[in-house]
């Protein structure tokens, strides 16, 4: 006999067949939800961030997915409208913006966390200053409740942008959360793609998460919080492969992706399992 799937329960010893794990959500298909990360999972990371398109087949692919699951969302650190341009109108997917401040379900309109909101005119200041202060080569982004410092195109630049961001989020009392050659700072309020997750799967009867970077973490771990607190759940964590922070989020994962494009693939494979 094979051995028996190790399904999110705990953390993974060894690599978990895809082909079985596809097998065993059909038996609760209708009744599970698949979370994608956007940046890195779903599209390759560019140099320019406003210029990031889904990568190939993924977009069909989770067109044919929506109808047969409970429910398709990407939980991503980009605004709402950003996700709802990227990905041409697709019908039956929710989107949650900026780490879950902002929601929009099944192409409704977009909500925002209401504790989020006072802290808008201080991220545009933020922004201004960042533009201001921060030397030619990094990227600064303003995402209405939340400014991104990129230093991707001038990796010489990491510490310096880290250290001056972190010391503004410190003076102006925000937050911080670090990513693929990115410091993102948030307002101190208490959203993250864990809690988005743990709040969307309470009561539902599996779930796959598709992520790439450190903050997909928290989402991978909701999903273990989830089954070990029901052994019926069934939670399934993939990892898409980076040079940057590829390693640690998959050793937090059950599987992993070698791309965006790979993921495409990867979707495709699995309808036959699911229908």
């Amino acid at each position: 006999m094979p051995p028996p799937l190790n399904l999110g329960n705990q953390q993974p010893k060894t690599p978990l067949d895809a082909d079985r794990a596809w097998q065993a959500t059909a038996s609760r298909v209708g009744d599970t939800v698949l979370f994608f990360d956007f940046d890195g999972t779903l599209a390759p990371v560019d140099d320019d961030p406003t210029a990031v398109l889904p990568a190939p087949k993924v977009l069909a692919a989770i067109e044919a997915l929506a109808p047969l699951v409970r429910r398709i969302a990407i939980v991503s650190a980009r605004p709402v409208e950003f996700l709802r341009d990227q990905l041409g109108g697709l019908a039956g997917v929710d989107l949650y913006g900026l780490y879950g401040l902002e929601h929009s379900h099944s192409g409704g309109e977009t909500v925002t966390e209401p504790a989020a909101l006072p802290w808008v005119p201080t991220m545009r200041e933020l922004a201004d200053l960042a533009r201001a202060e921060l030397p030619a080569g990094a990227l600064v982004e303003f995402k209405r409740l939340s400014v991104a410092l990129h230093w991707r195109t001038a990796p010489q630049l990491g510490a310096q942008v880290q250290e001056w961001g972190r010391a503004q989020a410190d003076r102006l009392g925000l937050r911080v959360q670090a990513g693929r050659m990115v410091l993102e700072i948030k307002p101190p309020v208490d959203r993250d793609k864990g809690m988005v997750i743990g709040e969307v799967v309470r009561d539902a009867g599996g779930a796959w998460y598709f992520g790439d970077d450190v903050s997909d973490i928290k989402a991978f771990a909701a999903l273990r919080a989830r089954a070990a607190a029901d052994p019926e759940f069934l939670g399934v964590c993939v990892a898409v492969a980076n040079p940057e922070t590829g390693h640690e989020v998959a050793e937090a994962a059950d599987l992993t992706i070698d791309s965006p494009a790979a993921l495409g693939d990867f979707l495709t494979e699995a309808l036959p399992h699911l229908r």
